[in-house]
């Protein structure tokens, strides 16, 4: 079973990647804003993590993207973000920030379950 972060300030997002990802077998903390992420990623090391790239206050999903990968703990946990922003432009500050892929919404169950499990077994998790 992997642990998995979901970050999100949307309540009903955050509780239906919640239910999918327990269907997959995962343990899920789900969080709603950047600050609490960084602090569910410090108590334990996630196997994933997933964020909202538009959360409120100065910790998005990008800003937490760049703090995990400056962090010798968790520079290797795969980061799935997730987003309505749809650019080129916005898909690439997205990988630049440290991405390991990027969801833009709205989304299916599928298709989460899809990139969660690639990037679980692209990491042996």
């Amino acid at each position: 079973m992997s642990h998995v972060v979901v970050a999100d300030d949307e309540p009903g997002l955050g509780d239906l990647l919640e239910l999918v990802l327990h269907r997959l077998g995962h343990d899920v903390v789900v969080v709603r804003s950047g600050a609490a992420a960084l602090a569910a990623c410090a108590e334990r090391v996630p196997d994933l993590v997933m964020l909202d790239v538009g959360m409120p206050g100065e910790l998005d999903g990008l800003e937490v993207t760049r703090r995990l990968r400056a962090d010798p703990a968790t520079t290797r946990v795969p980061v799935l973000l997730l987003t309505a922003r749809r650019t080129e432009a916005d898909v690439a500050v997205g990988f630049e920030a440290g991405a390991s892929d990027y969801l833009v919404k709205p989304f299916t169950a599928r298709e989460v379950s899809d990139r969660v499990t690639a990037l679980l077994e692209a990491t042996g998790s």
